[in-house]
């Protein structure tokens, strides 16, 4: 019932070493952080957005759509049907992964001030030391400067405030042995996680997760 990632239950499916019959899944999965890599204790009551318990938002391909299609649903989706402002929004990727800022800036349009390669403890993600893995590329809410950064660069991996990421998309196309080496999976996939609360958080308007409806009543 409850994991640290929505992928958890793929783990199999994306090392090949299980089949499903489909190729495409969605899902909304209850998440617990409180323990293990994926560990938000620290941050809970310090951020506006991360809690020990909260809705992971996924959407996933088995070997069948890639980068492209993946990047292309998750900007179709957030600017069409939420109705997000595009220039509000801003995307990091790995830096390393050339294919996927140009996506942004070829097929998507996003301009190149807006694209961010970031390192990989911010673009690239393993559920555990070991196991699938992949560089990633993440959609954040830009919400302007909060007058409260240090930092001399002020990009999505600062802390500041002012950045909101809510959207993940792991190109699943490694898996990561004990001694760190890494080995192409059979079929490349996209594992796709956006929380909940935080779509939520800007779709009603305000600075913290706390106070949208989803809270409301328990406070």
């Amino acid at each position: 019932l409850f994991t640290n990632a929505g992928m958890v239950q793929f783990k199999k499916v994306f090392l090949g070493a299980e089949d499903v019959p489909y190729r495409r899944a969605v899902t909304a999965q209850k998440c617990v952080r409180a323990g293990g890599k994926h560990n938000d204790l620290e941050q809970v009551g310090v951020t506006a957005r991360h809690h020990t318990f909260f809705e992971m938002l996924g959407n996933f391909s088995f070997g069948d759509y890639f980068k492209v299609e993946a990047i292309q649903f998750a900007w179709e989706l957030v600017t069409e049907v939420y109705g997000l402002e595009k220039q509000q929004l801003v995307a990091s990727v790995f830096r390393e992964d050339d294919e996927a800022a140009e996506i942004w800036e070829k097929e998507i349009g996003l301009p190149v001030d807006k694209i961010f390669r970031l390192d990989e403890d911010e673009n690239f993600w393993a559920m555990g030391d070991t196991g699938p893995c992949g560089p990633c590329t993440e959609i954040h809410l830009d919400r302007g400067p909060t007058g409260q950064c240090t930092s001399a660069v002020c990009d999505p991996s600062c802390e500041c405030g002012r950045w909101l990421e809510f959207w993940n998309l792991v190109f699943m196309q490694f898996s990561r042995d004990g001694s760190g080496e890494m080995t192409p999976l059979p079929k490349p996939s996209v594992d796709t996680g956006a929380g909940l609360e935080r779509v939520v958080s800007i779709l009603q308007g305000v600075p913290s997760n706390y106070q949208t409806d989803l809270f409301a009543g328990i406070l």
